[in-house]
Order: structure tokens, then sequence, then C-alpha cells
């Protein structure tokens, strides 16, 4: 932890999930008004996923297609940058690029998605020389590595799936191995329970201060409930309402 100065500042994290727009008509998910909305009722990080486009032009989007939030059966890789930014969402907005993100100056978290978005994001967080305000993640171990060793200085950087598992099973075993297991990373960012498996364990979460990992639970929007997993030891919240956590 502390390689970079992502998690400077007071806890717990605020994290807004694609921004703030959930309960508005007039604003996108994952667009730019989301993530300015999102700054404006407190957020401390915006969450939000990468993909590229057919030109390798990293965007800040969820899904791997518009059919959900435009209507429109098109894959985001099938696209262009200039075609996709021709298609309107919800509020007339686009689907903004991540040099848009990172020109915001907040503080992102940016899950890869797909393969052939991780040299795209790589490019803008070095033309930006935003190494100490980028967390990198991704459900796949190959690409959150593949990332950070293209990356020309250390990034913040949470734990994929796999990465969490080995290390509750560690937790489980009594912590054998479990530095290991952690190694090189900041934070783990889990739903509360998963699979059967609760990770809103205070000894779970103990062990992961103990290694200066923090853990962000996903997705609350229930003030009592972020409020019971801080009491826990986690260090923040990932929230589609952000607004209604301060």
């Amino acid at each position: 932890m502390a390689r970079t100065s992502y998690f400077d500042g007071p806890l717990p994290r605020l994290f807004a999930h694609r921004g703030l727009s959930e309960h508005l008509e007039t604003v996108a998910e994952n667009s730019l008004a989301a993530f300015e909305h999102a700054i404006a009722h407190g957020a401390t990080h915006i969450e939000s996923d990468v993909h590229a486009t057919k030109d390798q032009v990293a965007v800040l989007f969820h899904d791997e297609d518009l059919s959900r939030v435009a209507g429109v059966d098109s894959a985001i890789a099938d696209l262009n940058l200039k075609d996709l930014r021709s298609i309107r969402l919800k509020g007339e907005s686009v689907v903004p690029t991540l040099a848009e993100g990172l020109e915001l100056g907040a503080k992102l978290n940016l899950d890869i998605k797909a393969k052939r978005a991780i040299r795209p994001t790589v490019s803008e967080i070095e033309r930006f020389a935003a190494h100490d305000r980028v967390l990198v993640s991704s459900f796949s171990s190959n690409r959150r590595r593949r990332a950070l060793k293209l990356l020309s200085a250390p990034v913040a950087t949470s734990a994929s799936m796999r990465e969490v598992a080995l290390a509750y099973l560690s937790h489980r075993l009594g912590g054998l191995g479990f530095g290991l297991a952690v190694r090189d990373i900041d934070a783990f960012q889990i739903p509360p329970r998963m699979y059967g498996i609760t990770f809103a364990e205070r000894g779970f979460l103990d062990r992961l201060t103990k290694h200066g990992i923090e853990a962000h639970f996903w997705t609350v929007n229930d003030p009592a409930e972020r409020d019971r997993l801080i009491e826990l030891g986690a260090a923040g919240v990932v929230s589609d309402r952000v607004d209604l956590m301060n």
C-alpha cells in the first residue's frame, strides 16, 4: 500500500458506481454528467469499466454492447469512436472516452473489461501521467497484471476474483501464505457475500488491514449497510447512490 497517493485522504472512501445516475431520468450511467453529479454529491472516487473501440480508443462503459443502455445492437469493439459518438444515450449524452474521464481530474477506479482495452487504457494513463489518480483492476488476473507490467510507474490496483478467492482460502487456513496471495495488491473490491462466502467478516477484514490492504464493498446503496460495513473494518463502499451516503 501507499505506492501512490491514490488513497490519500480520510476514510471512508466513497466510490460512485458508474457515476450517479440511477435515480435520474436525464443522466446516463457512465456519462460525464453522471461522473460530475457524483463528485458534486461527495464521491471521493469514480468507478467505471473500460472497453476499447474498433479504432483502439479507450472508453468508459460497462457493457460490451449498446443494447441495454441505448437500444442499439452493436458491440463497442465493432464501432469506431466516431460512430460510437453518433449514438445518443439517456439525456442526449454519449459514451465518454477515458481521456475525458481523466480530464475531470477525479480519481478513477478502472476495471479493464477486455484484453483489447489493455493497451489503450495504459496509453491514456501514460499520456496524462495519471499514475497517482487511477486504480487499475480487472476480474481477470491476466488482464490486470498485463496492464500493470506495461505502465511506466506504479498505480494502485485491486485483486481479481481469483486472487480474492486464494486470499480468502488462505485466511480460512489460518493465514498460511496470505502475504504471498496479496502481494502487490492495494485493495479488495468485493461484495459482502457471494457464492455462499461471507467476505464482510471482521477477522478477514482485520487480516487485510494488517497487510495494508483496503476493503471496499459493492454495491452498497443503504446508509445503514454502509455503516455496518465500516464498523466491521471496511475502508469504503462502492455505491449507485452516493447522494445517500453523506
